[in-house]
């Protein structure tokens, strides 16, 4: 019997477990256990002890709440628009389930909407979001440039926008941890993969990388510098760009890549040519994505909190749209620096050249 079987239904109705069912249990009002369970203003004044009982027996007892005799009660859809740029990528894909991990146990819903950086697409989306009855808005790398009609969060936001609160990631220290690492390994001569223009935090990431690399005597070459183009959301996207810096002749012994994705595709490129990371050439990523620590070598790179950002981004949007707290245009997040096996010392150059190809090692074989 299946949970959507109609068998399955007309039991459920013959048991259907209420907050009074609940509060009968617990010798409490209903009053009590709906401000416990749906995290009301009035829970603060509800002990501890006495919410993690009413959780636990809401849980022993399968409690389910009926969605649409709240709506209709409160006038309220209890549901959050979620526009993204895309979540089939690791990034992506962590923010959301940080947004969907907090919304669920605040009981509220949420619809999902991917633009790939259609203008239109994503003014039809957004439109289509209030007609559904949503709340609020969270956004993932999506370019707001006017006064929303509802309260919004939007996550890599870098627009100043009236009633739109910016989670951002300080991009200034992450660049500087990022290069001071580069440069206590001896590296100078630094290659960099900038962001696609599309990409809401390209332009700041890139300016945060210019004024660390500055303060640390850090010359960046034009001839040393690419940037991403297309929106592949794999590893794919970075490979023809390392081979175009590799193409140009010009020797560098660490690359900085605007994101894990182009990091680890540019890895391919280098072994391809014959290169070793690191011992040719140091490669540093930027997110942590989960596959990071699973490449060979293993990605060093800078650490989004991405799972945090998207709770934080589903915080402050409930906590706008129920009256908790004041309104903030901007919630900086920290970075964390992740060193594993992809970076490692400077090797020494001769005559200014790239680094020799690697010869693939012959296999032996035991004599039979």
């Amino acid at each position: 019997m299946t949970p959507l079987s109609k068998t399955s239904q007309t039991h459920a109705n013959e048991r259907k477990v209420t907050l009074k069912t609940i509060a009968e249990r617990l010798g409490l009002t209903p009053g009590t256990v709906s401000a416990a369970l749906n995290n009301s203003p009035a829970a603060r004044s509800i002990s501890g002890h006495t919410k993690n009982r009413i959780i636990q027996a809401a849980h022993e007892l399968n409690y389910r709440p009926n969605f649409f005799a709240r709506t209709l009660r409160l006038k309220r859809t209890y549901t959050i628009g979620v526009i993204a740029e895309e979540i089939g990528d690791a990034y992506g894909a962590m923010v959301i389930s940080g947004v969907e991990e907090y919304l669920r146990k605040s009981n509220y819903f949420f619809l999902t909407v991917i633009h790939r950086h259609d203008p239109k697409l994503l003014q039809t989306y957004a439109q289509m979001l209030l007609t559904r009855g949503v709340e609020g808005f969270i956004t993932t790398d999506t370019s707001i440039t006017e006064k929303p009609a509802l309260p919004t969060v939007a996550i890599a936001g870098h627009e100043r926008v009236e009633d739109v609160t910016n989670i951002i990631l300080d991009h200034k220290r992450a660049a500087r941890l990022a290069l001071e690492h580069l440069s206590g390994l001896g590296h100078q001569e630094i290659a960099f993969i900038k962001g696609q223009t599309l990409s809401s935090d390209s332009a700041v990431r890139w300016d945060a990388i210019c004024e660390a690399a500055q303060e640390l005597g850090i010359c960046i070459r034009p001839e040393l510098t690419i940037q991403l183009e297309g929106t592949d959301s794999t590893p794919a996207i970075g490979y023809p760009f390392a081979m175009q810096l590799l193409a140009r002749k010009q020797p560098f012994t660490a690359l900085f890549a605007y994101n894990d994705i182009s990091a680890i595709g540019s890895i391919w490129a280098f072994r391809e040519e014959g290169l070793r990371v690191p011992q040719d050439i140091s490669v540093v990523g930027f997110d942590d994505i989960p596959g990071a620590a699973f490449t060979n070598p293993g990605l060093t790179t800078v650490r989004q909190p991405l799972l945090r950002m998207g709770q934080i981004a589903a915080q402050t949007v409930i906590d706008r749209i129920e009256g908790r707290g004041e309104y903030v245009s901007e919630i900086a997040v920290e970075p964390e620096f992740v060193v594993r096996e992809s970076t490692g010392p400077a090797p020494m150059r001769q005559q200014g050249r790239i680094p020799e190809k690697t010869q693939p090692l012959q296999e032996s074989h035991p004599a039979q």
